[in-house]
């Protein structure tokens, strides 16, 4: 940026800043084929364009530093917030946005996800081809939002959507702007649980927490360049709809109360969003009619708002656990990016042993400390047990300071227990897992850190105890693209469906390990301690996080694509993602085990896949509707999801062949014919089928080939599954179907539970 000023006296004048920024005129703003214009004549229109504007043309060519004639129509160029305001009232103009994306290293998820290349942004990236999501609405449902950060500044950005109905409660100093265009909070369930009237502190919708703001600037952040968490993960952060307008609604307070959730949702259809994105949920499963994010979801659908949901964190109890698992919302699991945070702990023996964590740069690679078991530097008047775990005022400073403390996991927040060495004047802290076959996650902590394994833990503690003088260093950094990813995420909740196993979720995977984005700058509460570090980013890792990438992608494609309903666009998702990784080889769990579509779904996300799917699979109200009668619903819980009385089918719609992008057939006993049918929403052509069969399964598909001549002509389709002779595995089996034209690739993965008494 560049500011223009004189001086008088001693006073300093500002008289106008310049910014580059890059001014996007869409496809059709000369032809439908901008490049038979030709290059030259493509850069002269953009001249008089800009020219016009200047009132000169020899301004707009000292302005104009980039003209995009190939397959971007438009350019950049230097501009003052007046000339900025002019281009974006052009009706050629289709949107101008800063010129930020110049990061050599960005916040990396949407590097890993291809919508940029180097810190630069590719002219097949989605993000161009949407307009950087311009004016989608998304709405999330968290922990409010903290409206200050950079995250939701609306500098250049044009007037508000004039279908946008909501408003901004601006109670405790909340404003909204035109990116943040509604903030709401809804108490009053969580007021009747408590059963007493709350306080005017809790009369707000700005964010305490944290969560809710990272989870928003996630789905529709803008760009904010020089973000980092602590000095790890450093360049520019934005979200996967940087131009949409975003409207937070706080439900969560210490926890999320249905009641709340629904007023919630209807506010959020009646204000007008998109797409709605949340982060939250049950730890299991639980029917659809006593589920409040299921009810109001199910009203957001019927009104052609896309509902994106997180699968759960309870991935750690086992299979079955996800928990948003209603199939007219988009459950996301969570997986890994190509970057890590090693944080090595180099023993004064030379031995290295591996570690991970944050804020580990300040600590000099060649000089050692002191190490510290925190038994033996327990203070005076505190247990062994506490000192053992690094209880608040359980260590003694004059044994500590200056030394880097080993500390076991457990008892209390890892965070606090650095915050407790660093009090007593440590320079680092060795933090050990509790559990062998459990890695606990890193954090923010206070001082140099580095979280090793339990295995690694006690070699360490032999090291102290065998050593006259144990010293040790911790080496840190943010590395990319030397880990192969994605990789499954251990506590990513999994399948099956324990509501409706013939619905397979998760339905996508997208990353949730280790995501930077906006936080709040509130104090937080520990345990004991409070954490009143202004944090403006952290990273934090969760479903929660994976959920709003998919949410992004989501506000990207209902700009390209205004008409799809949303079980189209979540279709085009789900029929376009990968399930292999940056290796070429099979998504892997965290225990380095094949994955299946119970952790991953149809697999991972891919954005530039998804805005050109070719064939979707549809659905409408009607299709829920009769969901519901299958699943045995009685009139009374039908009119928990619709206001009239509904009249189902006389015989049941089987569930095996409900339109779901996914096949499962969860108890297969003999044969069964099941039925889909695909929309085209691409350019004419001939697809022709390809399958992969499940292990001891024969699969047939009727036709093989199907032709479409025109937009949204639809055809329907039969799979015919059957269980070899003599197949005596009770397990699931995965495979999975793909239709292809030669360019576009319509992929659905295959479940089949085989039941082997009946075979």
């Amino acid at each position: 940026m560049h500011v223009f000023c004189y001086f008088s006296n001693d006073n300093i004048y500002i008289i106008s800043m310049v910014q580059s920024y890059v001014v996007y005129l869409g496809r059709n703003s000369h032809t439908s084929k901008p490049s038979t214009l030709g290059n030259d004549r493509m850069t002269e229109s953009y001249y008089d364009l800009l020219g016009s504007c200047l009132k000169s043309k020899e301004k707009a060519k000292e302005a104009i530093f980039y003209s995009y004639t190939s397959h971007i129509n438009g350019f950049a160029a230097t501009l003052e917030d007046d000339e900025v305001d002019q281009l974006s009232n052009r009706p050629e103009v289709v949107s101008v946005f800063p010129n930020e994306v110049n990061q050599l290293h960005t916040t990396r998820s949407w590097e890993f996800l291809g919508l940029e290349r180097n810190g630069q942004i590719p002219a097949d990236s989605i993000w161009l081809k949407a307009r950087f999501g311009e004016d989608v609405i998304i709405g999330n449902l968290d922990t409010g939002v903290w409206p200050e950060s950079e995250s939701f500044d609306d500098k250049g950005m044009g007037p508000i959507p004039t279908r946008w109905k909501g408003y901004c409660e601006t109670n405790d100093g909340v404003k909204c702007n035109r990116k943040l265009i509604g903030a709401r909070y809804f108490n009053k369930g969580y007021e009747a649980a408590l059963g007493r009237p709350l306080d005017s502190s809790n009369n707000t919708a700005r964010d305490t927490n944290g969560h809710g703001t990272h989870t928003l600037s996630t789905a529709g952040g803008r760009f904010v360049s020089g973000a980092n968490f602590l000095g790890s993960a450093y360049g520019t952060a934005k979200g996967g709809s940087p131009n949409a307008r975003v409207a937070s609604y706080k439900v969560c307070w210490t926890g999320c109360y249905d009641a709340d959730i629904l007023a919630a949702f209807d506010a959020a259809i009646q204000d007008g969003v998109d797409i709605l994105s949340i982060s939250l949920g049950r730890a299991l499963a639980i029917p659809y009619f006593r589920y409040g994010i299921a009810i109001g979801s199910f009203q957001a659908v019927m009104n052609g708002i896309l509902v994106v949901c997180s699968a759960g964190n309870s991935g750690f109890l086992g299979f079955g656990t996800t928990s948003n698992v209603a199939p007219w919302v988009l459950t996301v699991a969570a997986s890994t990016i190509d970057r890590e945070f090693p944080s090595n702990v180099v023993l004064g023996n030379n031995k290295e042993l591996k570690g991970t964590s944050f804020n580990t740069n300040n600590m000099s690679d060649t000089k050692y400390y002191p190490i510290v078991y925190s038994v033996d530097a327990k203070a005076a008047n505190a247990s062994a047990q506490l000192a053992q775990t690094c209880y608040p005022e359980s260590l003694d400073p004059k044994k500590v300071r200056g030394k880097i403390v080993y500390c076991p996991g457990g008892m209390i927040p890892n965070v606090e227990k650095s915050l407790v060495v660093a009090q007593a004047g440590g320079v680092g802290m060795i933090l050990a897992d509790q559990f062998a076959d459990r890695s606990s996650t890193s954090q923010g902590f206070f001082v140099p850190t580095s979280l090793v394994s339990a295995i690694d833990g006690h070699s360490i503690l032999s090291y102290i105890y065998s050593t006259k003088s144990p010293v040790a260093y911790i080496s840190g950094s943010t590395e990319n693209g030397k880990v192969v990813a994605p990789v499954m995420a251990s506590f990513s909740s999994t399948g099956p469906n324990n509501i409706t196993p013939e619905i397979l979720k998760p339905d996508i995977t997208a990353p949730g390990v280790y995501i930077l984005a906006a936080y709040t700058k509130a104090p937080r509460r520990l345990s004991r301690l409070i954490d009143r570090r202004p944090l403006s980013f952290n990273i934090i890792s969760g479903t929660s996080m994976s959920c709003p990438h998919v949410s992004g992608i989501a506000g990207l494609l209902k700009t390209m694509h205004p008409d799809w309903s949303p079980a189209a666009i979540k279709s085009a998702i789900m029929t376009t993602a990968r399930t292999s990784s940056t290796a070429r080889q099979p998504i892997a769990d965290a225990s380095a085990a094949e994955a299946t579509p119970f952790n991953y779904g149809s697999g991972h996300l891919r954005p530039n896949r998804a805005m050109d799917p070719g064939l979707v699979y549809d659905l409408t109200t009607t299709d829920y509707l009769n969901f519901l009668c299958s699943i045995g619903y009685n009139a009374t819980q039908m009119s928990i999801f619709i206001e009239e009385p509904y009249a189902c089918p006389p015989k049941n719609i089987s569930l095996l062949n409900f339109n779901y992008p996914s096949i499962t057939v969860p108890n297969l006993s003999g044969n069964v014919t099941l039925t889909r049918t695909l929309k085209n929403v691409g350019t004419p052509g001939l697809y022709t089928v390809r399958v992969k069969k499940p292990d001891g399964i024969l699969v047939k598909v009727e036709p093989e080939s199907l032709k479409f001549s025109k937009l949204n002509e639809e055809k329907t389709f039969k799979v015919m599954l059957k269980a070899k002779d003599n197949w005596f595995d009770s397990s699931y089996m995965f495979g999975g179907l793909t239709w292809s034209d030669g360019v576009h690739d319509v992929r659905s993965p295959i479940v089949v539970g085989v039941n082997p008494t009946l075979n």
